[in-house]
């Protein structure tokens, strides 16, 4: 069954802002939040981020925050400051870990007087290859992210309805690998449709190339919207 209030985050993927921004210019209309990750925020910082947020997009802060518990509650403090929707963090770096998480975004949200964002829990990268295996280990990350009581994980679409299934639809499933009907998958290796991913129950898809190389970013992102109310 679909998800019918499945939402298209568009990535952001340029080490060039003035891009990014011509990006959120020419979309906005059709996209509420943008992706800033690890190549626009090396470049630019915290910049990427306002800039976007006043280019009237809303912030999904990719950076996968991992390391040991004490410095994540700090990155997820500020991360939280800068008024961002949702981030992320790895999951393998443990349930203290991403507990630690969720108690840095709370605390930023209350310092800086903004809504708390969402904070979820990569499980296994969309370039990494494998089934079974794969399923198995991306359940297990869950579990931990749903025991440190973050708001959800980001995994492929072909995991979305075990996750789902397992651990309720209440945790929030962000999926990237998100690729049109013959596209390459290019690096991505767990790859499906919009449709796809929405019909096993994805709340967030996070779509880049598909939308920002094309010659009308906004007739793309019209044909996806398509797609997601069909499945």
């Amino acid at each position: 069954m679909a998800t019918t209030g499945t939402e298209i985050i568009l990535a952001l993927d340029s080490d060039d802002l003035g891009e990014a921004l011509r990006m959120v210019d020419m979309t906005r209309d059709r996209v509420r939040t943008y992706k800033v990750g690890s190549i626009l925020f090396t470049r630019y910082g915290t910049d990427s981020v306002r800039r976007v947020k006043q280019a009237g997009g809303e912030v999904f802060l990719d950076l996968k925050f991992h390391d040991i518990p004490n410095t994540v509650r700090g990155a997820a403090r500020a991360a939280s400051g800068l008024g961002v929707r949702l981030f992320t963090v790895h999951a393998p770096g443990g349930v203290e870990m991403m507990r630690a998480a969720a108690e840095g975004a709370a605390e930023g949200a209350v310092g800086a007087g903004v809504e708390r964002p969402l904070v979820v829990g990569v499980t296994v990268l969309t370039s990494i290859r494998g089934e079974g295996d794969t399923l198995d280990l991306v359940l297990r990350r869950a579990a931990a992210a749903t025991e440190a009581g973050i708001d959800g994980v980001v995994c492929s679409a072909r995991e979305v309805s075990a996750v789902k299934s397992e651990y309720g639809s209440g945790l929030v499933a962000v999926v990237p690998g998100i690729r049109l009907g013959g596209e390459s998958g290019d690096d991505q290796a767990r790859v499906a449709t919009p449709g796809g991913a929405a019909s096993a129950g994805a709340d967030f898809l996070v779509i880049g190339r598909s939308v920002t190389r094309a010659a009308d970013p906004a007739a793309v992102l019209e044909h996806i919207e398509e797609d997601i109310r069909n499945a």
